[in-house]
């Protein structure tokens, strides 16, 4: 009887859903703090949208140039560390091989049984430097698109966050109304995020929902508070 093909299904891209969630969650709190804080200082819709409009793209540039720079960061911190194994595999081998032992004896290894390893990777050097830089620093070499990539994906994500709660205020006559449906549309908005969110990540998609809307509604909340003290 033939065997079914084994399929590991692994969830690869943590940093464009760590990025989504960055830039919709503080999408959808600041620009709605912003609109609730001024329903209570003006009347006119139209100044809360253009208000409101303005904190969308200052934030959108804000977030995606932090989002830029943190993984331009990791990259030039990635290089950094390769050139320090690069350095000690040239200049102190028989310590670096000393090293690898070390890792596999942490997973019950024997030095005996791990010397084939050790030996394979002396031969190769730019195997051994890759080896050393995932199993002894824990870091992985990152795409050289990653920096742009994740500018655009949380500006992207903010500017879509952001719309919510604002396009109540184009569409109702006064701010009040809209305030009402702008809190019911960014508490739905939270919820739904939170629900697909939780499809990506391998928690239980209701559960990921309840805390994203009760912890983005607090934020929503303390935002809104301040923005009416100010």
């Amino acid at each position: 009887m033939p065997s079914l093909p084994h399929t590991e299904r692994h969830f690869r891209s943590s940093e464009t859903v760590r990025d989504i969630v960055i830039g919709m969650a503080d999408g959808l709190t600041v620009p709605f703090a912003l609109a609730a804080g001024l329903t209570g200082a003006v009347a006119s819709g139209h100044i809360i949208t253009t208000a409101g409009l303005a904190e969308i793209a200052a934030g959108a540039v804000a977030m995606g140039l932090g989002g830029y720079l943190a993984a331009r960061g990791d990259a030039e911190h990635y290089g950094q560390e390769l050139r320090r194994e690069l350095e000690e595999v040239e200049e102190t081998p028989d310590l670096e091989a000393a090293e690898i032992i070390e890792l596999f004896q942490d997973y019950g290894v024997s030095a005996d049984q791990c010397e084939s390893v050790v030996a394979a990777l002396r031969t190769d050097r730019d195997a051994w430097v890759r080896f050393m830089m995932r199993f002894e620093l824990g870091l992985e070499k990152p795409d050289p698109r990653r920096a742009l990539h994740s500018a655009v994906t949380i500006a992207g994500a903010y500017i879509v966050g952001g719309l919510i709660p604002i396009m109540p205020y184009f569409l109702f006559a006064t701010v009040s109304q809209a305030l009402q449906i702008s809190i019911g549309l960014t508490l739905l908005a939270l919820a739904v995020f939170g629900y697909i969110k939780g499809g990506f990540t391998g928690i239980p998609r209701w559960r990921s929902s309840v805390q994203t809307t009760v912890v983005g509604g607090i934020a929503a909340a303390v935002a809104f508070l301040l923005a009416r003290l100010i």
